[in-house]
């Protein structure tokens, strides 16, 4: 009996052989188209991170080249922020130079042409400033605002309507488009 199961596993044996080899060629073939697969998608996820990355240097280059032309237009406006002011004062220097080069001799006509003449300059030139945005601070009888006012000096009131108020301007203060740009130096009550 002993032979005959040793037979039957032997044939169980080369059976299970024979079919072995078969299974093995189907899972490779298997594996093979899977892997096949695999490999179309890596190289379409190649692709496409390729072109993001390309996307991606693109735009980063783009916004490297607009913060350098930010950059060079802002150093180019600080140099010639004040061209249109300094062009407004041009003709305002003419009329002085004038003023200078008139001999106003001794004569009493002469002298008040010449203090009308520099009269003129002097409002022309606080027009050109009022044009460009420069407003004087009001001071005089007003009450003391360190947001426009630097008192130098306190003075002892003369009554109590005085308490607190400006008597007297030293500097006169400016204002550009609301911004305060020189405090007034003043005189207070006190």
């Amino acid at each position: 009996m002993k032979k005959k199961e040793k037979k039957s596993n032997d044939k169980n044996v080369k059976d299970t052989t024979k079919e072995s080899p078969e299974k093995t060629t189907r899972e490779v073939e298997n594996e093979t188209e899977k892997l096949s697969v695999y490999e179309e998608k890596i190289n379409t996820l190649q692709k496409q991170l390729d072109e993001t990355n390309d996307k991606f240097l693109r735009l980063f280059s783009e916004f490297d080249n607009y913060r350098k032309r930010a950059a060079k237009e802002r150093v180019e406006l600080t140099k010639t922020a004040s061209e249109s002011v300094i062009t407004a004062l041009l003709p305002v220097l003419d009329d002085l130079e004038r003023a200078v080069k008139i001999d106003a001799s001794d004569t009493e006509t002469g002298k008040q042409a010449n203090i009308e003449g520099i009269s003129l300059i002097f409002n022309k030139f606080k027009s050109v400033l009022r044009q460009k945005g420069v407003e004087e601070i009001a001071s005089v009888g007003e009450d003391f605002n360190t947001d426009y006012h630097d008192a130098i000096t306190h003075i002892p009131a003369e009554n109590k309507q005085q308490k607190g108020k400006v008597v007297e301007e030293v500097k006169k203060g400016y204002t550009l488009n609301g911004k305060v740009i020189r405090y007034a130096s003043v005189i207070v009550a006190n």
